[in-house]
């Protein structure tokens, strides 16, 4: 996710919330016409923000899936390279937990 994307949604959740707020507040006094529009305000950009995390959520399961298969594809290459790393890994984690 590129740092533009980051930020857009951080701005996009903050005007939720300063959305949110401002429909607390002015629902505190009256329910008319101004409680409404602001209603619609908040729920405009729940959407948006939803709709950015969405995105979010799609982006990052590509990638995820695209991470696992470069990994697949490297150990099916490299077979004993990753016996040892795996190995490696597996003292290191077996040493810690015998420190305790």
């Amino acid at each position: 996710m590129s740092e533009a994307t980051t930020r857009k949604l951080i701005d996009e959740l903050r005007t939720v919330l300063a959305d949110a707020e401002a429909l607390v507040a002015a629902t505190a006094g009256d329910l008319g016409e101004r409680a409404q529009t602001v209603r619609e305000q908040a729920a405009e950009t729940v959407e948006r923000a939803q709709a950015g995390l969405d995105e979010l959520e799609s982006e990052l399961a590509e990638r995820a899936k695209a991470f696992v298969d470069d990994a697949g594809a490297y150990v099916r290459e490299h077979p004993l390279q990753s016996l040892g790393v795996a190995a490696a890994v597996g003292v290191v984690i077996g040493f810690l937990l015998s420190r305790r």
